[in-house]
């Protein structure tokens, strides 16, 4: 069943919204590693190449329906946070964001009879499961861990482990 131009042009927007997550969380790598955080500098790199995935999804899943991909401009992510807490509360505002943004493509492919479309969101809806909780995981143990160095270096030798 090919793809209608309703849902091609929300997944197109999809594709923005994942590929601007990746580069946020790049950003977010970077700001790590210029303060010598590279455990959580590391988390952020997986986590960026883990939505340039999901990007990638969406494209594979608009060509398999004959639809056309566009590639999206992007703004440019902020690059300097306060704290880690502040950069994980950003994280976890993210995700959130996301999760609303993929509830709404699953309304509208029920809307639009795309039971194709539906059935491949499933996977989303389980994975911004995982994804608020891991952000959501870190910002409390960061809130926690407030302004004990010690501590927020034993975070980030764990976070480092990160496959």
């Amino acid at each position: 069943m090919e793809i209608s131009k309703e849902i091609e042009t929300a997944f197109n927007k999809q594709i923005q919204e994942e590929l601007f997550s990746s580069y946020l969380y790049f950003s977010m790598q970077a700001f790590f590693d210029s303060v010598n955080l590279t455990g959580l500098a590391h988390w952020m790199q997986k986590q960026a190449q883990e939505e340039f995935k999901h990007a990638m999804k969406f494209y594979n899943h608009i060509n398999e329906r004959a639809g056309r991909v566009e590639i999206p401009e992007l703004k440019k992510p902020q690059k300097e946070w306060n704290s880690a807490l502040e950069a994980f509360k950003d994280a976890y505002k993210h995700e959130k964001y996301i999760t609303e943004k993929i509830h709404e493509l699953v309304a509208l492919s029920r809307k639009e009879k795309d039971y194709s479309a539906e059935v491949f969101l499933h996977w989303f809806v389980e994975e911004q499961i995982e994804e608020e909780d891991s952000a959501r995981n870190i910002m409390e143990k960061l809130e926690l861990i407030k302004d004990n160095p010690n501590a927020l270096f034993m975070l980030d030798a764990q976070l480092a482990k990160r496959e």
